[in-house]
């Protein structure tokens, strides 16, 4: 059973200043947790209902080091962050790992502030092997829950930096591409074996300060009479045909 302290701490998660107070965030879900308690990754709580609870001890003894409550559906629901409450909730470690000499393909992110977008991201990361996203000053928090909902455990697999853009792109050795409305088509574009493929803001796209650093810029040819594509789209995009073979 939760007391009314460890209620309040889990709902205080939802926003970020607890979340960095004390480097945990919540990951909810049946799927989400099992991949996380599959994983290495350090749990601080785990809250679930009996039934899940008799159905996965085999999981929950990979993480002896998890703080247990088995919860009734409603006070599932009154700690939970989704519209929707789950079966099961977990307080995760933060892993905010180093800045490492990248000389692989990865993913940089101009202001992108939408968590449904910075999740999608993260995912097209984890399907492509992308292991790195170095996300720039005005982002969404990477670990805001819905960013965690939609990238689905791909912060398992995929290295977060979050860190200023500009010093980053002034230090790489690798190329930087930019997805711009007046780039090369990137059909006929000339393709790196690895680089730095830069994603702007939703609606401003990337900034003057960022774009100065683009070695490439590329676009995505439009047929159709859409103005714009989403972020999360167009790195989906950008990535496959880039990153093919």
């Amino acid at each position: 059973m939760l007391s009314k302290a460890q209620s309040k701490y889990i709902r205080s998660l939802s926003h970020q200043k607890y979340r960095h107070e004390h480097k945990v965030f919540v990951a909810e879900g049946t799927k989400i947790a099992e991949e996380w308690l599959h994983s290495d990754a350090q749990i601080q709580k785990i809250v679930a209902t009996q039934l899940w609870v008799d159905a996965n001890t085999a999981l929950l003894g990979k993480h002896t080091e998890a703080e247990l409550y088995v919860a009734t559906e409603q006070e599932l629901a009154s700690v939970s962050l989704l519209a929707t409450p789950n079966q099961v909730l977990l307080v995760v470690y933060t892993a905010m790992p180093a800045m490492p000499v990248i000389d692989e393909w990865c993913i940089a992110l101009d202001n992108i502030q939408d968590p449904g977008n910075m999740g999608t991201i993260i995912r097209i990361a984890d399907w492509f092997g992308v292991r790195h996203i170095i996300c720039g000053n005005g982002c969404v928090d990477v670990h805001n829950p819905k960013v965690v909902q939609a990238a689905m455990g791909g912060h398992l697999r995929v290295q977060l930096h979050e860190t200023d853009l500009e010093s980053f792109l002034t230090n790489t050795q690798l190329p930087v591409i930019a997805a711009t409305l007046d780039g090369t088509n990137i059909y006929t574009a000339d393709k790196p074996q690895a680089g730095v493929l830069v994603i702007g803001n939703e609606s401003k796209g990337i900034s003057e300060e960022i774009l100065k650093y683009a070695t490439h810029k590329v676009m995505i040819p439009r047929k159709g009479g859409a103005e714009s594509l989403n972020a999360g789209v167009s790195a989906g995009i950008l990535c496959a045909l880039l990153m093919q073979g």
